[in-house]
């Protein structure tokens, strides 16, 4: 099978008109902002368009015409805030609306399928992140392997 790279504005657009019509789409996502939950150019998630959208959920979000896949830590009215669980600081906020679509679904290259947890710990470890970050990057350097 031969690899397409597209332009993100023409991927993800097109992914969130599939995603309208109630499709369930798969994609790889690029990047290292959801580390250590999904891996970026590595892990594919599986994403759905939902009625809904609660704290924890990691979402496809378009907002100020930028798309990013990151976890909800807030919810307000019809507002949003994300954040990225491999950030240390720096949010996205925007509108419900503007929520494409939620991972279902993460998808190791061997095949492997698990559904997102709404990292509850995770969210509340911020204050110590980046010394974990740190030590999964030098874990994964010394032995080759995620932690």
């Amino acid at each position: 099978m031969e690899k397409v790279v597209l332009p993100n504005d023409v991927l993800l657009n097109e992914v969130t008109r599939l995603l309208a019509q109630g499709r369930d789409v798969a994609l790889v996502p690029k990047g290292n902002s959801m580390l250590p939950f999904i891996h970026g150019d590595h892990d594919s998630v599986v994403l759905r368009r939902r009625a809904t959208v609660e704290v924890g959920d990691i979402v496809l979000a378009r907002f100020g015409g930028r798309y990013v896949l990151h976890r909800v830590i807030a919810v307000e009215g019809t507002k949003v805030t994300l954040m990225g669980d491999g950030n240390l600081k720096g949010v996205e906020q925007g509108d419900k609306a503007e929520v494409c679509g939620t991972v279902i679904e993460i998808v190791s290259p061997d095949g492997r399928r698990r559904k997102p947890t709404k990292g509850r710990l995770w969210r509340h470890l911020l204050p110590v992140r980046r010394y974990l970050l740190k030590f999964r990057r030098k874990w994964r350097k010394l032995f080759g392997k995620p932690l």
